[in-house]
């Protein structure tokens, strides 16, 4: 195993990293790169950087399915100014590598290596690796007296400084670090501008805190997004996304918080594709007795059973996406609002081909009440499925009862 060493307080992690460690293997031939986030950096000693364990868990997560690079955690163990022979030591002595590790550093830093802490101890343990940042042009490159290999890597115009101060206002920075660490960015509030709570009680500072807490399940939609995507085939997935997307966009008109919506719309049809004795297994643990038509159409169950499925494996608890899940396919009486933009959702997103144009409209730019626009949503939907002569629930026929009269053209 032929590895090399990449270090930084990668604060934020970004692409330039990932693909300076990727030019490093195809290039160079090495195995594996180990990322080496620093406590304190001896080069950027008095540097403000976000908690530690935020750093690990932004690279950790931006890795996640390749073998090739893997991140070790010594430095941050260690705490203080984390010097390179220290780590370079370290690596050897547990990983075992074939040969001397390779040591990437960038060629800013290079210049000034003959003043790093124990240099000529360095050049005995490891290879150094000289990435460019800043020369664009090997011809513009000052001689480095020292044994090294030269990487002929892409100079990235991306920088974690640069990062910071695009997170802060909140200008494009989305695509330039990894989806994980994104998740963990988005999740934890990093980098953006501390909250000035005023003459905020401490009471209403710590309640506002937990409202924003509570309001940015990112990582957990990402995880969830993925894990719909492995159990779809490529059309379902397409589906449950644009049902997402419209659930946020009608959430965020109806007051309804969004992410919430997009979450429950891209988990709805997560057991779609089960087999139907894995469909009744999972219903009936929810309780309730099969009607007539769920056993005749054991595909209806995949609602009941992805809110089961949701609640068990994944531990999700929240009700309103719960019953979102576990309606979605008939409805049933005294649906909560979100359980009905799900539902509307599901029926009118656009990929489905046969929706009427000005059903879409309506809910593209709903000019009516929730109730209004689903009732609209529910006959449009029932005069579909009488006009092709498919069986209709009962729950369904109930349901449209209950909301008639609040059907607004």
């Amino acid at each position: 195993m032929r590895i090399a060493i990449l270090g930084g307080s990668f604060n934020p992690v970004h692409i330039g990293h990932l693909a300076l460690a990727d030019a490093v293997i195809s290039t160079l031939r090495y195995d594996r790169v180990i990322f080496v986030p620093a406590f304190v950096s001896p080069f950027k000693p008095d540097a403000s950087v976000e908690n530690p364990q935020d750093r690990l868990d932004m690279l950790v997560s931006s890795i996640a399915g390749d073998p090739r690079l893997t991140v070790d955690d010594c430095e941050l163990r260690r705490k203080g100014v984390s010097y390179t022979i220290s780590t370079v030591v370290d690596i050897i002595r547990r990983y075992c590598p074939d040969g001397k590790p390779g040591l990437i550093i960038g060629d800013d830093l290079a210049r000034d290596f003959a003043r790093w802490y124990k240099s000529d101890e360095i050049l005995e343990k490891a290879d150094v690796i000289i990435a460019r940042r800043i020369y664009r042009e090997e011809m513009d490159a000052p001689v480095f007296p020292f044994p090294h290999t030269t990487l002929d890597n892409e100079i990235m115009d991306i920088s974690s400084s640069n990062m910071r101060e695009r997170i802060a206002q909140d200008k494009n920075w989305r695509y330039l670090t990894p989806a994980g660490a994104r998740s963990v960015i988005e999740d934890r509030r990093l980098y953006k501008p501390r909250p000035r709570y005023g003459g905020l009680e401490e009471a209403e500072a710590a309640e506002t805190a937990e409202t924003v807490k509570e309001n940015a399940p990112f990582s957990q939609i990402a995880y969830m997004e993925n894990e719909v995507r492995t159990l779809a085939n490529p059309p379902r997935f397409l589906h449950s996304r644009n049902t997402a997307l419209l659930c946020y966009d009608l959430c965020a008109r109806y007051g309804l918080d969004p992410l919430k919506g997009y979450f429950a719309g891209i988990v709805h049809d997560i057991c779609k594709s089960f087999p139907e004795e894995e469909l009744v297994r999972l219903a009936r643990k929810d309780g309730e007795e099969m009607t007539k038509m769920e056993r005749k159409k054991t595909s209806l169950l995949h609602a009941r059973a992805g809110a089961m499925l949701l609640k068990e494996r994944y531990h999700i608890q929240d009700e309103a996406v719960l019953e979102a899940v576990r309606c979605h396919t008939t409805g049933k009486e005294n649906m909560g609002p979100l359980a009905k933009i799900v539902f509307m959702a599901d029926k009118v997103e656009v990929s489905r081909p046969e929706v009427k144009p000005s059903l879409r409209e309506l809910c593209a730019r709903p000019s009516m009440s929730l109730d209004e626009l689903f009732a609209v949503v529910l006959e449009e939907t029932v005069t579909f499925l009488m006009s092709k002569k498919q069986d209709i629930s009962e729950r369904t026929f109930r349901l449209l009862a209950s909301m008639s009269g609040k059907s607004k053209r």
